[in-house]
């Protein structure tokens, strides 16, 4: 409340000073981590590949990429080449749901490149690194009034 009484520029700096300290507080927080992926990213990921499980999956036409996917009183269609999957998932958050991972599952059968290929079907903006590189920044703060 007190903020209230001071210049505009003051109060700006206040917001790019908590900005920052929370920039650097999440820096070293996924900085510190040995994840690909930033924490909350890996635990969806995390949360999709156990709901994979689940799934039962088949390839009817024989077409490399094309899955059916049957389980949960649902059947989906994905298409790994073309990244559509029936749920949508991937086209609001841009990352690899249960369906296009119990897809790369039966394509990879859970080997080497499976777990690599789950990175590879989400963007990497939820790299660790890209986020680090984002927040690498500072922030720039107002100049005093006479400037």
């Amino acid at each position: 409340m007190d903020e209230r009484e001071y210049p505009m520029s003051y109060i700006f700096n206040s917001i790019a000073k908590k900005f920052g300290e929370n920039f650097r507080e999440w820096y070293a927080f996924v900085g510190g981590k040995e994840n690909i992926f930033v924490p909350y990213a890996e635990r969806i990921l995390r949360d999709n590949k156990s709901a994979s499980d689940s799934l039962y999956v088949g390839n009817s036409n024989g077409v490399l990429d094309e899955y059916m996917m049957f389980g949960n009183s649902i059947t989906a269609k994905v298409n790994l080449l073309e990244r559509s999957y029936y749920c949508r998932k991937f086209d609001l958050v841009k990352m690899s749901c249960e369906h296009a991972m119990a897809a790369l599952r039966a394509k990879y059968d859970d080997g080497e490149y499976y777990g690599n290929s789950i990175y590879d079907y989400s963007l990497p903006i939820y790299k660790a690194e890209s986020y680090l590189l984002a927040y690498s920044e500072e922030i720039n703060v107002v100049p005093p009034e006479a400037e």
